[in-house]
């Protein structure tokens, strides 16, 4: 029952973040729906049982990305004119009914995952049974993709070395 709950409220996530991208003409909410999206996959992943790849989307995806983004948004914002676009407090609500509910839906995945891996490490805690063997899948995971998903692994790698070719060619200074 848990886990249908989770799967749902991770998919409507991740549906209504990735639509929000893509609808919106703010590119800072752009960003802010992306890590939305990014958090539901997150989730899903944590249904599927996959809470390395889950923790891999939360660090790397939703903690390096979009902050990354965020600041190439604002280092290339604009002019002067428009500096206060982009300002925290236009109105004295800051938000409107969609931004709040996407939140509430954002909340609701990640107390959902967090109540999902500490109850998993309370019910298989047995105090009368010896532990089992530590077992990790970070090695098969790392010896997955240098043998049998090696294209992947470079195609990521190649697709990285552009992004970072971009950001050197964004903020390099302009000759005027």
């Amino acid at each position: 029952m848990f886990n249908e709950v989770l799967f749902l409220l991770s998919g409507l996530l991740t549906v209504f973040g990735a639509l929000a991208v893509v609808f919106t003409k703010n590119l800072m909410h752009a960003c802010v729906y992306l890590l939305a999206s990014l958090f539901g996959v997150a989730g899903l992943y944590l249904t599927l049982g996959a809470d390395f790849l889950a923790a891999a989307q939360i660090v790397v995806y939703a903690g390096g990305v979009v902050v990354l983004m965020l600041f190439a948004v604002m280092l290339t914002g604009g002019t002067v004119k428009d500096a206060g676009r982009y300002a925290m407090l236009k109105v004295p609500s800051m938000g409107n009914a969609k931004t709040f509910s996407i939140a509430a839906l954002g909340v609701l995945v990640a107390l959902s995952m967090t109540t999902k891996i500490i109850l998993g490490i309370g019910r298989s805690y047995d105090a009368s049974k010896e532990l089992p063997a530590f077992t990790s899948t970070v090695e098969s995971i790392g010896t997955l993709l240098v043998t049998d998903h090696v294209l992947a692994f470079e195609i990521s790698s190649v697709l990285l070395l552009g992004a970072l070719v971009g950001a050197v060619v964004i903020s390099r200074p302009r000759k005027s």
